[in-house]
């Protein structure tokens, strides 16, 4: 399992957990897989939860633990063994303790393993949401062809589900070479009989869909059925990771530092964002570090880079709807929360893990002129992308659109974005910040304590690039 998708199925976890115990009764959970831990077997997973300190002794302050909170145990090893039951393995321990400290031990006990589907079943099921909404149908039926022939051959049995995931996923890519189209844990209830459906996006629980989008994907908001209750979910979830706003900072020489994990939904992070910008509002320059950026939705994309534009209508991307025909328009907001960030030279640092979401930011920054791209070529996903839950356990993420930027006319999907500026990722942000040094002293109203500031930081950092000019828009995405 990729550390991105463990990060993701780790913070709804901890929603789980947080669901069901008290306030104050545990304070974090994290997820273990082979390699983590020598208890973790191939195929497995572990769960561990840390509850809080106590002033007895650490067996005494377990027991007494374990019998106030028996029932949100069990709960929680039920939900496990019916929603990820690749977690074997489920441990309470007190947090702040080392490797021998006191644990409570409640694995799997396979009660529940008649309820989920076989490999053959989760197999049938998958290519029959592949087929029915693939952007490219004659992809997805040579896809299909192809695990079939593999399905009939045995190659997908008697396998666990982090494997059987893992291969099918390599064999959908081999045929489509879309790294949005995979299977993963995580599921939700099943969406019918093979076919029958367009299925949905997962629920909230362990292993299903971040907020906003996980890491990997860039989603369409979720259905409005339970709307509101569902919204301020995903708030509590998105509230985990700062909506994944990792850090705001001024760096020395008044240059703004934002490191974004994810392109959440607005209407959960948009007062986030808004106070985000404001922090870095008055500085001269501002570099976004995208290098661990997975994706997320497209109305994050288009708030983000709001905040980055005038308020004049500026057409930012469209997304063709392959089932129905219809196009989506973006464009900027014509309003955001808080101070706009115009006029001044931004830098959006990129790695190949930059993905979907995240690519789309970069790529449409880039196409605007607004930003200049420093980094690696991104991983190249532009398809938007629909979870559909195939059973408790596992969904298939299924590509169903494409983005055609208006600038280009075309989009990052399989090239990815390519940099202004190539450099190796662990390089990206020196060259950044010594460019927008070199910016700072090239002003003329600079106060002399923070001119000094900057020519101190650049004497210790690289030579900069020559900065690429803060564009309009161009005149066939701005519309007057």
């Amino acid at each position: 399992m990729e550390r991105a998708e463990q990060a993701m199925i780790e913070r709804a976890i901890n929603h789980e957990v947080q669901e069901r115990f008290a306030a104050g009764a545990v304070r974090r959970a994290v997820l273990l897989q082979h390699g983590d831990d020598p208890a973790v077997e191939p195929g497995q997973l572990m769960v561990r939860v840390f509850i809080p300190a106590s002033d007895e002794p650490p067996e005494q302050a377990l027991a007494a633990w374990q019998n106030a909170h028996q029932a949100g145990i069990d709960e929680l090893r039920r939900e496990l063994s019916l929603r990820l039951p690749a977690a074997r393995l489920l441990e309470f321990t007190i947090d702040g303790t080392g490797d021998d400290a006191p644990r409570i031990s409640v694995p799997d006990d396979g009660s529940l393993a008649a309820e989920q589907l076989s490999g053959r079943e989760i197999v049938t099921r998958a290519l029959s949401l592949l087929r029915a909404n693939y952007v490219f149908p004659e992809l997805a039926e040579q896809a299909a062809v192809a695990v079939e022939a593999r399905l009939e051959a045995g190659e997908y049995d008697n396998l666990d589900e982090i494997t059987l995931t893992e291969l099918v996923t390599d064999h959908l890519q081999e045929v489509c070479d879309d790294k949005h189209l995979r299977l993963r844990l995580g599921g939700g209830p099943p969406p019918g009989p093979p076919g029958g459906g367009p299925g949905g996006p997962g629920g909230p629980g362990p292993g299903g869909p971040a907020p906003g989008g996980g890491p990997g994907h860039m989603h369409e908001p979720p259905e409005p059925t339970g709307h509101e209750a569902r919204r301020l979910a995903m708030r509590q979830m998105g509230r985990l990771d700062n909506f994944g706003i990792r850090r705001v900072e001024r760096l020395d020489g008044n240059v703004g530092y934002l490191d974004l994990r994810r392109m959440p939904v607005p209407a959960n992070a948009g007062p986030a964002i808004a106070a985000a910008m404001e922090l870095v509002a008055g500085t001269y320059a501002l570099i976004i570090d995208m290098r661990r950026n997975g994706g997320g939705a497209p109305e994050g994309v288009v708030f983000w880079c709001s905040y980055l534009l005038e308020e004049r209508p500026t057409h930012l991307n469209d997304i063709y709807h392959a089932d129905t025909g219809e196009t989506r328009q973006f464009w900027a907001l014509p309003y955001v929360p808080g101070t706009r960030y115009t006029d001044r030279p931004v830098y959006v640092l990129t790695s190949h893990r930059t993905f979907s979401g995240g690519e789309d930011l970069c790529y449409t920054l880039q196409a605007l002129g607004r930003a200049q791209v420093i980094g690696e070529t991104t991983g190249g996903g532009a398809h938007p992308t629909r979870g559909f839950p195939i059973s408790a356990a596992v969904s298939i993420g299924i590509p169903f659109a494409r983005s055609v930027n208006p600038v280009t006319g075309t989009n990052w999907q399989g090239t990815g974005v390519v940099p202004d500026v190539t450099v190796a990722e662990e390089q990206a942000y020196d060259v950044a910040y010594a460019t927008a040094l070199a910016h700072v002293l090239a002003l003329d109203d600079v106060p002399p304590p923070i001119a000094d500031e900057a020519r101190e930081v650049l004497a210790g950092r690289p030579a900069p690039v020559q900065p690429a000019p803060v564009q309009p828009a161009p005149a066939a995405a701005v519309k007057e």
